[in-house]
């Protein structure tokens, strides 16, 4: 059956610090000793999975949702890697600092630890398939912006993004910026955001639709195709865990399909 691995004080040596990471490994895992899967690497990993030891309250159940879209056949198994975030958040997930909280950017740090430190153990110690077209990268809110990041700057790592809610209007829509054209790889980028999701925090306000819809039109400016990229707003959501729960299961089929032409 499927089961999570716990890893505590991981070292990150770009960030100096210990990261705890929580990965699923699927049934067909232990099934098939000779198969190789594909990697899904999520954002805020105490949020991720159904787990006695995961966050107190809403998760995104991922592993539920993995498990029954695989016995359903609408997916193939991956693999998940989640990595739980630190106590600055704010800096972690962002590459550029943000003003109106204080926050300075450290993502570039985390985003080397992830490429240059983490994907390589996981392939070296789990039956991987390494190639950009089946490892994805997925977050919500800033875990969303640094998915789009990431995506962004190692396309050669990340084939496909999943961006549920993402803080696109962060540190004055600097990823507008870093998105100035296409990854010129194969890709395929979901992005969504719940229809209430407007409000003020501290002096930032937080529209996520507008801003959201403002980066899907950026995106398709730069010439992605509908095969590349899926955007959706969800009627009713807010911004939170139970929201990104209830998206999931009709996210995964799409985001982590087959790869065609790649």
């Amino acid at each position: 059956m499927s089961n999570i691995q716990i890893i505590r004080d991981f070292v990150s040596i770009p960030e100096g610090t210990h990261r705890t990471l929580r990965i699923y490994l699927p049934d067909a895992y232990h099934e098939s000793k000779d198969t190789r899967f594909p990697v899904l690497y999520m954002m805020d990993g105490q949020n991720v999975f159904n787990h006695p030891e995961s966050a107190l309250y809403h998760t995104w159940c991922a592993n539920t949702a993995m498990d029954r879209l695989i016995a359903e056949g609408r997916i193939r198994p991956w693999i998940i890697v989640a990595v739980d975030h630190l106590p600055d958040r704010f800096a972690e997930y962002v590459p550029w600092p943000e003003p109106a909280v204080g926050a300075e950017g450290r993502g570039w740090l985390f985003r080397d630890f992830l490429v240059g430190h983490l994907k390589p153990c996981i392939d070296s110690n789990f039956r991987t398939l390494g190639e950009p077209h089946w490892t994805g990268v997925m977050g919500a809110s800033l875990g969303g912006l640094m998915s789009l990041v990431l995506g962004r700057t190692h396309p050669d790592v990340f084939g496909r993004i999943g961006a549920l809610s993402p803080s696109v209007m962060w540190s004055g829509r600097e990823i507008f910026r870093l998105w100035d054209r296409p990854t010129g790889r194969w890709c395929k980028i979901y992005m969504d955001t719940g229809e209430l999701e407007r409000y003020w925090y501290y002096d930032i306000h937080l529209d996520y639709v507008e801003a959201t819809t403002a980066f899907y039109r950026h995106l398709k400016g730069l010439g992605l195709g509908d095969h590349e990229l899926r955007y959706r707003i969800i009627p009713g959501h807010f911004h939170n865990e139970e929201a990104w729960q209830a998206r999931l299961p009709g996210i995964l089929p799409w985001l982590l399909e087959d790869a065609q032409g790649a």
